[in-house]
């Protein structure tokens, strides 16, 4: 799934455009190099079941393998951008590229759950050097006629490999291993890597300012602490030392996060942006919609593959009519607010968007998905095509064009740490949720106490959670109904929250949004007058 200011994301412009020629190859490497990221921000998700069956891992140790590598690119992902444009687009494009295939090497060969985790935080970091330096190389190596045609382009080919990227990762892991999923990696860095060297030129900001490495640090780790806490709650309990420490560490380093950033005379982000009314909005209705996405395609593969028994392909491709909807109607949205002003469809879609999630709450065990999920996927295809095209002007347009790079990048980032974080603490809910209804379905059928503790200590299994050997037949046949049932209870909660927060983000764009996109960039100017 896109965030919404992905495709501009865009830091100050070069000097001087490169040759014509060039152009072609550049946005070939551009595409190849930001697509591996994006695919492996969704593939894994398809990977998931298999993960924890050859792994032997928790729902936890799971959710571990999406945080660390969203963690880390949510986190850094602003410093990325800063060092290209300190020490040079290209080599930090570079860098990323083979830290990328080296970590996906490494994912590859991976044979524990912590050697797995180890590789997918370096990828993160990997990403966190492609994602910006993809789209500030375009932006030095295009003039101002051609860069929103470059764009549109690079947009509409990442768009593409990222829905095929979980269809082919799901073919992978059907038919030969997980471990593929992140060996495809190597052919695209290798051919992105020889077009760069050959095709790329070099550039630089030359008004560049100096990292800031102590607010990226401590967001890192605030932001690590606060995930530990919330993923520990569902196998130590939330009155737990860990926990509660972790949690209380989490918040207060957030808390010296904005402190640092306050008085940091080159902020990772500046904060005076916030004081925009419009701006603060567009983050803030971001934030509660690509969490709802967050953890709802954390959870469906899961419902799909260990509950709904869909192959690993099927399941890949699931949402491809979404995508595809989102693809088809991105130009169209983007007239949308000059037809309208941003209040309207940033009303408008959220809402719809929300009715998506709440028919993902109908279905129960071993549905069908042209019947049940198929139509789900189409009204939240159209909801958030709706929103992302005005959500990403809006942002744009809030701060004026000499701050646009620094608010897409915030926006990027906000909706990144949106989806870390709601995949962990809603993740807590989920198994929450699940042990809940699992254990008063478990008392109509007087199993015996060896049986009633082996489920009660592998509940974070979730849909993978099965009868002790030796349990006979009839039994585990009764025990895997109920977890079916169980996890279907726990996900149906879970798409309501998620149509919660999409409806909470109709609100903020009701509360917050202008009627004309003229008047938030007044109120940029307003804010520059303040100061």
């Amino acid at each position: 799934m896109k965030h919404p200011c992905t495709e501009v994301f865009t830091t100050a412009a070069v000097q001087s455009p490169c040759v014509p020629a060039s152009r072609p190859w550049v946005l070939a490497a551009t595409i190849l190099g930001s697509s591996m990221a994006f695919i492996d921000s969704t593939i894994v998700n398809v990977a998931m079941p298999a993960l924890q069956s050859t792994l032997h891992a928790t729902v936890v140790d799971v959710q571990w393998v999406i945080e660390s590598y969203g963690l880390f690119l949510s986190a850094l992902i602003l410093v990325g951008g800063a060092l290209g444009d300190s020490v040079g687009r290209r080599a930090m494009f570079l860098l990323g590229i083979v830290g990328f295939a080296l970590a996906s090497v490494g994912c590859g060969f991976s044979s524990t759950i912590r050697t797995l985790l180890i590789w997918r935080s370096v990828q993160g970091i990997a990403a966190a050097a492609l994602v910006p330096g993809s789209l500030a190389i375009i932006s030095a190596c295009f003039d101002e006629q051609s860069r929103g045609k470059a764009i549109g382009t690079w947009a509409g080919f990442t768009t593409i490999t990222t829905a095929l990227g979980p269809v082919l990762g799901g073919w992978l892991i059907e038919h030969v291993s997980w471990h593929w999923i992140f060996f495809i990696n190597v052919p695209l860095a290798a051919l992105a890597l020889v077009i760069s060297f050959w095709h790329v030129p070099e550039s630089r900001n030359p008004d560049s300012r100096s990292i800031d490495w102590l607010g990226a640090s401590i967001a890192t780790v605030g932001l690590a602490a606060l995930i530990y806490g919330f993923l520990s709650s569902s196998t130590l309990g939330w009155v737990h030392f860990r926990v509660i420490a972790s949690l209380i560490f989490g918040v207060g380093a957030l808390a010296v996060f904005i402190l640092v950033e306050k008085n940091a005379t080159a902020p990772m982000v500046p904060l005076k942006l916030f004081q925009v009314s419009t701006f603060s909005g567009a983050n803030l209705l971001t934030l509660f919609l690509y969490a709802a996405l967050g953890i709802f395609f954390f959870m469906f593969p899961l419902n799909l593959i260990q509950i709904q028994k869909y192959s690993a392909t099927a399941t890949g491709a699931a949402a491809l009519p979404m995508i595809l909807l989102m693809f088809l109607l991105s130009r169209w949205s983007g007239g949308l607010i000059s037809r309208y002003g941003s209040k309207v469809p940033l009303i408008v879609g959220p809402l719809i968007a929300a009715v998506g999630f709440l028919l993902f709450a109908v279905p129960g065990v071993r549905a069908q998905y042209w019947i049940a999920f198929f139509p789900a996927f189409v009204v939240l295809g159209v909801g958030m095509a709706i929103t992302v095209a005005p959500l990403t002007t809006v942002v744009m347009n809030s701060v004026g064009p000499e701050r646009a790079g620094a608010a897409s990048g915030i926006n990027n980032a906000v909706a990144r740490v949106a989806g870390v974080l709601a995949v962990a603490v809603l993740g807590a809910l989920m198994t929450a949720a699940f042990a809940h209804s699992l254990r008063q379905s478990l008392v109509t059928l007087n199993l015996n106490a060896d049986i009633v503790r082996h489920l009660d200590s592998n509940l974070a299994m979730l849909g993978n959670l099965d009868a002790p050997s030796g349990t006979d037949k009839a039994t585990a046949l009764a025990i895997r109904s109920r977890i079916a049932e169980a996890f279907v209870f726990g996900f149906r909660l879970i798409a309501v929250l998620c149509a919660v927060l999409a409806i909470a983000s109709a609100v903020v764009a009701r509360w917050k949004m202008p009627s004309h996109t003229s008047s938030s960039v007044q109120d940029f100017r307003r804010a520059q007058a303040a100061d």
